[in-house]
């Protein structure tokens, strides 16, 4: 049987668009379960932890299995379908380093800079601890770039589990006008280009939620 995946809103949740993406990319199937956040629903089947462990999404169920980390998601998928990590040991090294510091770390573009698929909002000048988040975020898709992107347009060459787990990132880049070098720029177009990309796009517009908390103007009004 195909797998589920247990996701939120598309507009605005980051943590459902990476295995999503990643499913969809890699053509493995799989039927979605949308929950919209704030709604009596999503408190019922998520939040209450009868459909998800830790009571939040992406949650991937598997029969009688349930995975509910967007990381352990990837790694799951990634063991039981070819492709999803370079086959490179110092590539594959160098990306896991990659995805953990995402799923730990910049939390600074996280606060500020939420995902929102929908919106322009362009940002001139960022808190300076968001911009910190910025530019370890371009150098290290720089570094990738070069060490290891010959074989592609993406950070490891073909499309792989770190594209996935960056994708909010580059939604984030796009909405807030986030300035970029060259090489940043590049990667982006690529990915903005990406089949599956264009997808959520396109489902995330065709959603007509607003989670007021999630939008811009409320963020920027705790400034």
């Amino acid at each position: 049987m195909p797998y589920t995946l247990l996701i939120g809103n598309k507009n605005y949740s980051s943590w459902s668009l990476r295995p999503w993406l990643l499913l969809h990319a890699f053509g493995v199937p799989f039927t979605e379960e949308r929950y919209v956040f704030d709604t009596p629903e999503f408190a019922a089947e998520i939040q209450s932890r009868k459909r998800s462990p830790n009571g939040k999404v992406p949650v991937l169920v598997d029969a009688d299995l349930k995975v509910w980390d967007s990381l352990a998601i990837s790694e799951y998928l990634a063991e039981r379908h070819e492709g999803m990590w370079p086959t490179d040991a110092a590539a594959r090294a160098h990306e896991r380093c990659a995805c953990a510091e995402m799923h730990s770390g910049f939390q600074a573009v996280r606060n500020w800079m939420p995902m929102n698929v929908r919106r322009s909002y362009p940002i001139a000048v960022p808190r300076e601890d968001v911009q910190k988040d910025i530019e370890r975020i371009q150098a290290l898709w720089t570094e990738a770039r070069a060490s290891f992107g010959s074989g592609g347009a993406f950070l490891y060459g073909k499309f792989s589990v770190a594209d996935a787990y960056f994708a909010p990132v580059v939604f984030r880049f796009d909405t807030y006008a986030v300035k970029c070098s060259p090489v940043v720029a590049e990667y982006m177009t690529a990915m903005l280009a990406h089949p599956s990309m264009q997808q959520w796009i396109a489902d995330s517009k065709a959603e007509t939620e607003v989670v007021d908390h999630e939008e811009p103007e409320h963020i920027y009004a705790k400034k």
